[in-house]
């Protein structure tokens, strides 16, 4: 049997890449398979996930429809980073205009073309991640003992769960044993996205980050989202919150209670290529 050959776009917002499927155009049947063998980064493309382009269930709400795996073959029900390459992918297609719906797991969010090139690319977009919903449990700057380390957590839903810790030094903490020894924690069922935190001045934060079913990443959008709400609620930052991850810059804005955030950040086409699938 010759085996099927699937075009597809490499992407990157702040170097978390992913590899994207028109899978309306090109149907995939089994994508956690797909998602599995193309971000191995010896054997595959390499990413830190597959994004899947689809119709929407509902056009009046949304333009398209997106569908996220990690590398793992787990499907994640939000992306901001993934969202932004998702939305240039669309918007160099002069498929949607300037402003536009997708839908995801977490629901429907809206994003704006921020910046183009000279081409008329675009080059930087924004996405409205959602209201954050606090978890009961470990919630808001509290005690959270681990393995004899004693660290302040704070946890919140933004599409995806996250775990918020702050540190004094982030470039130095042992991201590598804490982030899995959290994300695997009995208090997180449904296991969860962690970002070590240090503020580095007035409005502005580092971050690093472990991510469920990946590990750890040069960026996550919704993470550094997160930060950013967790940052204004228990250390007193304003509504507009600079994110230095170690893939570049994002910046997020959150208006406080009851009101959705967005994030800003870039979003770069890298190749396109055809995968060849058994």
């Amino acid at each position: 049997m010759n085996p099927l050959k699937l075009p597809f776009v490499k992407l990157h917002g702040c170097a978390n890449d992913y590899v994207l499927v028109d899978a309306a155009a090109h149907p995939v049947a089994d994508p956690a398979a797909l998602a599995r063998a193309s971000a191995d980064r010896r054997t595959g493309v390499g990413a830190n996930g597959l994004l899947l382009v689809l119709p929407p269930a509902d056009r009046a709400r949304a333009e398209a429809r997106m569908r996220m795996f990690n590398p793992d073959g787990g499907e994640a029900e939000m992306c901001g980073n993934g969202l932004r390459c998702l939305g240039k992918f669309l918007f160099d297609r002069e498929r949607v205009g300037r402003e536009f719906r997708v839908e995801t797991l977490a629901g429907v969010c809206a994003l704006r073309v921020e910046a183009t090139a000279a081409d008329g690319r675009a080059t930087e977009l924004s996405v409205e991640i959602g209201v954050p919903d606090f978890f009961r449990g470990p919630a808001l700057d509290e005690p959270f003992d681990l393995a004899g380390r004693a660290l302040r957590l704070s946890a919140l839903k933004l599409g995806n769960p996250h775990a918020i810790v702050f540190v004094d030094d982030v470039d130095h903490f042992p991201v590598s044993s804490v982030g899995p020894a959290i994300e695997r924690d009995p208090r997180f069922p449904e296991r969860v996205n962690v970002s070590f935190v240090q503020p580095t001045g007035k409005d502005a934060l580092r971050q690093r980050t472990w991510e469920r079913g990946v590990g750890e990443t040069l960026a996550c959008g919704s993470g550094a989202t997160a930060a950013a709400i967790v940052a204004r609620r228990v250390r007193g930052f304003g509504p507009d919150v600079a994110i230095r991850v170690r893939g570049g810059e994002l910046s997020v804005h959150w208006d406080g209670e009851g009101k959705p955030a967005r994030l800003r950040g870039p979003a770069v086409e890298v190749f396109e290529g055809v995968l060849e699938v058994a």
